[in-house]
């Protein structure tokens, strides 16, 4: 299969992998065929990029790290609870809610399953969501980068669902903003930043009550925007004395943030999201997770179209974990444009390519 940006589709191309709703559900699944009506329609909610079926990469297909299964339970979960709280705020006010910790107990443990039943972890997220999902299907992208940085830190079994609870919860104080807030394309008055600032604590209060929730897991609803060097809020902490649970979701949030299209601006690559969280290492962001981080995810995911120095075009066939950045590639155009007569494969971790690197993904 083939990942294109949305722009490039064209009628007749079938869908490869399933697009879903906001609540994990399923939109358009694999093998539909794609209409001008279709495109037009997804363009409208939002999808920027689209797997679709080519003979010619028939046989590459992206490993997700968790199950769909899996994906679409932790996504139900999160949308119920949130959307409850959203239009009930007044449960806010009670002590706690049935069944609360042990219904996010329960989600994280399948994804914590699926994580640690892979040998080898390099993440790719297709974030093949409508846009109004975002909320709901970044709560669980964020447990999920999350999670593999628990696991690549050796925590132990307590350490990691706390860690992945507080990650699937940490945005739950964002129930409580009003939602014209959420995607505001001017920029924000000293009023309105207050009080979207004030999520935090409001996530915090929210799952401190909670039955079965560690009050370290509501550390990252209160510190999750935190900045390692004291310029975040709410308290302006930095360094250590920001708990490293909340560290970590500090970082898979801004990234998962960063890939994922949002109503005020394009979505970067995960190449150009990289690159920014490497260049904040020890500013926002502790380095030494950050760079544990980048080392489990995915620069170039298989399946990516991406434009070479060397003037043709290919798709993303195999990931190098030594050297994220230098995949192997299936070439099907030449520097001219034309299509290939029989696709080939370049490593450009192979000293006879490493001139030649990735300009762009397409």
């Amino acid at each position: 299969m083939r990942k294109l940006h949305i722009t490039s589709v064209k009628p007749g191309d079938v869908i490869a992998k399933s697009i879903y709703q906001e609540n994990g559900n399923i939109l358009l699944g694999m093998g539909v065929e794609l209409t001008e009506r279709y495109i037009e329609r997804l363009k409208k909610l939002g999808i920027d990029t689209i797997y679709i079926q080519d003979k010619r990469t028939d046989d590459i297909i992206p490993e997700e790290v968790i199950r769909d299964e899996t994906r679409k339970e932790a996504v139900d979960a999160v949308y119920r609870t949130m959307t409850t709280l959203m239009d009930q705020p007044q449960i806010k006010r009670r002590t706690s809610l049935p069944d609360f910790g042990i219904t996010f107990q329960k989600v994280f443990r399948e994804i914590l399953h699926d994580l640690s039943s892979r040998k080898e972890v390099l993440v790719n997220l297709s974030n093949l969501h409508v846009m109004d999902g975002y909320f709901f299907h970044h709560a669980v992208n964020v447990a999920v980068l999350a999670g593999v940085v628990g696991l690549a830190k050796g925590y132990n079994q307590q350490q990691l669902m706390e860690l992945g609870i507080g990650a699937l919860l940490f945005d739950i104080g964002m129930t409580q903003v009003p939602k014209e807030l959420w995607s505001l394309r001017k920029e924000l008055t000293a009023e309105e930043r207050q009080r979207l600032q004030y999520h935090t604590e409001e996530g915090f209060n929210i799952l401190r009550n909670q039955n079965n929730i560690s009050v370290v897991s509501a550390h990252c609803a209160l510190q999750h925007h935190e900045r390692y060097n004291g310029t975040g809020y709410p308290r302006r902490l930095c360094g250590k004395d920001i708990h490293e649970y909340a560290r970590i979701v500090a970082i898979a949030d801004v990234y998962d943030a960063l890939i994922s299209p949002r109503p005020f601006r394009k979505k970067y690559s995960p190449s150009e999201a990289t690159e920014y969280l490497f260049a904040s290492g020890n500013t926002y962001f502790d380095l030494d997770l950050l760079k544990l981080f980048l080392q489990h995810v995915a620069v170039f995911p298989i399946s990516s179209t991406v434009l070479l120095s060397s003037g043709h075009t290919g798709v993303v066939s195999r990931v190098n974990p030594i050297a994220v950045n230098r995949p192997t590639i299936r070439i099907l155009t030449n520097e001219d444009g034309s299509e290939v007569a029989t696709p080939f494969e370049i490593n450009l971790y192979d000293k006879d390519w490493m001139t030649v690197t990735i300009v762009r993904t397409l």
